[in-house]
């Protein structure tokens, strides 16, 4: 095509375009199967009379010459067409100096009246046509043919309603079951039904904020439009369980002076296909009549990952579609910003390759095995298209009647819905769900800040009589980082318990301290450890304690208990202070000081013998030490590991291609370069540590003490032992009485002997005089009062202590 071409008009073809062969054949089927109608009613009225079918064939060429005259006409016509779609003087005679005056006078009526007129005259000739028909049925003239017609059909109903009637029973059979089936999982609450408000909600201000305006553009939609906007009419709250999500959404509920439609998570799910379609047709058109009447509606989809999916997973989906890099997990610069285009898309693919994949731009053939909603196909497409389908006329009245009229149909109007989802996977959600149109704004409901924990635990214990100070609450905020809205409310109806459990009605400190390690920690397996193993392992866990109070200053720490749990026999669990975002090199390794603690100690103070309860802490040391050294610059080297590894350059990848699969792989790993600065790493740690146990000796033994008289202590009482103050419940002070050390270091020894030949200690724990006790009166050596503690253990080395490998005794 020419360029100077471009943008103008195309012009006149030389010839007639080619016809399909339906649109040939159409009206010569039609005078052909009219002309046989004719043939076969006279041959079945004549055949008592003896008429034969060449007679009828022979009557109706005298008779019905019309249509083979029509039929000629036809056959004429498109013999014409055919020759027009070849020869284009042919084409150019006819339509411009025959009919090219016609065509011009035509072209003066816009193309909505000859749409009408065609319609009349097409309407005309039909009726001439079955009025033609029903006079030789009935050998009478065509006009009295019609006017007889609807006596003819009324004599004809009796057998016409037998025949409705059957095929309206079958019918309505089907309706009512699909009916049944499509009911249910979708409840309409009308405004003042829901008590709940805004100030219910605690500890998400910023997100409630854009909630509330949205609800302001409901409500008054020309502040937006007037000004050439519109009103967001989808939100998705995402965020982990129990933030608020669906409280929020029930505060909605009772805010807003709109019907409020709550659709539970299975309303979709169904045993036959179809099902889905007609309950998402019949929630529209629902909400379609609750958006006309009140002047707007709201609808809510809570667990809105039960949609489903058409395969976003495998295009890439949310956050790279659920993939994971070794760098994918932390808070960094947006280094993608310094990049071009064209190398930015390198590393998101890259990035997003899966573990073991191939090497960059290399593609790799697989189906995407996409999830849709339960009930059949079709469900999740019926969603989109109604939350951004065509503004289509709505009614059968106004789209059928008037159009058979000839009348436009009116448009919809403007239905004000907003609709409202909730998830914490917002991976499994269709990419097309989440477009602008659809879904307008999409806010993360996280875990609440200090201040949000503050508020939450303020409210929740207004409710309930306590004796908690502000400065105790805030405490509880700073020692419960990742407490969410559910979280706290259930660990202060727990404490609420436990208090009624001791025959008060006032929540103390203690309470709240005791629900938090219940929630944290679990309920205690009912097991005795033997003296020597009690001690073992609280040497283990005392080490962790005291390198951690000694090096770590980014977590504090929350919890350390020697009581068996499911899978550990002990542990030392730290919190952050601060909500933190980042971590440093010097906090990672101080990570590793601490997971490192358990076997330098036990080898320190069991003469160079150690168990097999140090394995999850050398895992962990292993796997940080391998993050810092090849993945996060914390090394010797700059390079990232993972790239140079991927592609397979250097760091353990065997040449060009590869770098060998599976236990190749990892051996490469461990014996590259990159394997080197691990071990190495490691062991100049190890020997930090060591230092550090041995100058620390008996602060050591005084918690491994602690441990085992008390079995759980909280932070600051490990402090208060370390530094010899008298803490919140336990009194570090009396471990700095005279002879402390000497009883401590002889029951170690004893103890360690026990060990060698595995036999009982033969001593029992040495005694403390604690204040206000009588004379040669031991401490108590049960359960202590708990103390402050915090929320989840961090996934960074603390302290676990496995389970001990049986030892197995192998066959004769």
């Amino acid at each position: 095509m020419d360029v100077a071409t471009l943008g103008q008009p195309d012009p006149e073809p030389r010839t007639r375009p080619p016809m399909s062969l339906w649109d040939r054949s159409k009206f010569l089927l039609l005078f052909f199967g009219i002309w046989g109608l004719l043939v076969w009613n006279y041959y079945v009225e004549n055949q008592v009379v003896g008429a034969t079918l060449g007679d009828a064939v022979a009557e109706q060429s005298r008779t019905g010459a019309v249509w083979i005259f029509l039929f000629s006409i036809e056959l004429l016509r498109q013999m014409h067409y055919l020759v027009s779609e070849q020869w284009a003087g042919w084409h150019g005679f006819w339509s411009r100096k025959v009919f090219g005056g016609f065509n011009r006078r035509m072209a003066r009526l816009n193309d909505w009246n000859r749409y009408r007129l065609g319609r009349v005259v097409k309407g005309l000739a039909a009726l001439a046509v079955l009025g033609y028909v029903l006079g030789q049925v009935y050998d009478k003239p065509p006009a009295q043919a019609l006017l007889e017609l609807p006596t003819t059909i009324w004599t004809l109903l009796p057998l016409v309603f037998q025949l409705l009637f059957a095929v309206v029973f079958i019918v309505i059979q089907f309706v009512a079951l699909f009916w049944f089936l499509s009911r249910g999982g979708v409840d309409t609450y009308m405004p003042n039904d829901i008590k709940t408000r805004f100030a219910d909600v605690w500890g998400q201000d910023s997100v409630l904020g854009r909630i509330k305006e949205n609800l302001v553009y409901l409500d008054t939609p020309e502040k937006i439009e007037e000004k050439g906007g519109y009103v967001p009419g989808g939100i998705l709250l995402w965020g982990p369980p129990g933030t608020g999500k669906t409280l929020m959404a029930e505060a909605v509920a009772g805010e807003t002076g709109k019907p409020f439609v709550f659709v539970e998570p299975g309303a979709f799910t169904n045993m036959f296909m179809g099902v889905g379609i007609l309950k998402v047709k019949a929630l529209f058109r629902k909400l379609r009549k609750l958006a006309v009447r009140y002047g707007g509606v709201v609808v809510f989809f809570d667990e809105a990952d039960a949609l489903g999916n058409r395969g976003a997973l495998g295009q890439g989906g949310w956050n790279g579609g659920g993939r994971k890099s070794a760098w994918g997990e932390l808070t960094r610069c947006n280094g993608l910003g310094y990049l071009t285009d064209g190398s930015s898309s390198l590393v998101m693919r890259a990035a997003m390759a899966p573990a073991g994949g191939d090497r960059v731009g290399v593609a790799r053939d697989g189906m995407i095995m996409g999830a849709g909603m339960g009930g059949g196909g079709g469900t999740l497409q019926a969603l989109l298209a109604e939350l951004s389908g065509l503004k289509k006329p709505r009614g059968f009245l106004n789209r059928h009647l008037r159009r058979a009229l000839g009348m436009r149909p009116k448009p919809p109007p403007k239905y004000r819905m907003l609709v409202m989802m909730a998830t914490n996977m917002p991976e499994s959600l269709d990419e097309a769900m989440l477009r602008p149109g659809r879904i307008d704004r999409i806010y993360k409901v996280g875990y609440p800040s200090k201040a949000g924990r503050v508020r939450t635990y303020e409210g929740y214990l207004a409710k309930v009589s306590h004796e908690l100070t502000s400065e105790e609450i805030d405490k509880l905020a700073t020692i419960t980082p990742y407490a969410t809205g559910a979280s706290i409310k259930d660990m202060v109806n727990e404490a609420l318990i436990t208090a009624i459990r001791d025959g008060r009605e006032t929540i103390t400190w203690q309470d709240i301290i005791r629900a938090k390690h219940l929630k944290d920690l679990g309920l205690p397996e009912d097991v005795e450890y033997i003296d020597r193993e009690r001690h073992a392992t609280a040497i283990h866990e005392a080490c962790h304690a005291v390198i951690a109070y000694r090096v770590r200053r980014h977590l504090t720490i929350d919890i350390a208990t020697i009581e068996k749990g499911g899978n550990y026999l002990g542990m030392v669990a730290s919190i952050p202070p601060e909500d933190l975002f980042t971590q440093w090199r010097s906090e990672y390794e101080a990570d590793i000081l601490v997971a490192l603690a358990s076997l330098a100690g036990e080898r320190l103070f069991f003469e160079g013998d150690n168990s097999s309860g140090v394995s999850g802490d050398l895992e962990a040391a292993t796997q940080v030490a391998t993050l810092m050294e090849g993945y996060w610059g914390m090394g010797t080297t700059i390079a990232s590991h993972g790239v140079t590894h991927r592609v397979g350059i250097g760091g353990g990848g065997g040449g060009p291609g590869g770098g060998g699969k599976g236990k190749d792989k990892d051996k490469d790993l461990l014996e590259s370069q990159l394997g080197d600065r691990i071990e190495k790493k490691l062991a100049e740690l190890y020997r930090r540590v060591e230092r550090l146990l041995v100058e620390n000796r008996f602060e050591v033994l005084a918690v491994a003490h602690a441990l085992e008289a008390q079995k759980t202590l909280t932070g600051d009482d490990v402090r208060a032992i370390i530094e010899g103050e008298d803490g919140p419940l336990v009194d570090g002070s009396i471990y700095r009485h005279q002879g402390f050390r000497e009883a401590a270091e002889e029951y170690h020894r004893r103890a360690v002997e026990a060990h060698q030949t595995h036999n009982r200690v033969g001593i029992a724990l040495p005694a403390l005089l604690a204040l206000g006790q009588g004379e040669g009166e031991p401490a108590s050596n049960g359960e202590a009062a708990p103390g402050e503690s915090g929320s989840e253990p961090q996934p960074v080395p603390n302290g676990r202590r496995r389970r001990r490998a049986p030892l197995i005794q192998p066959p004769d």
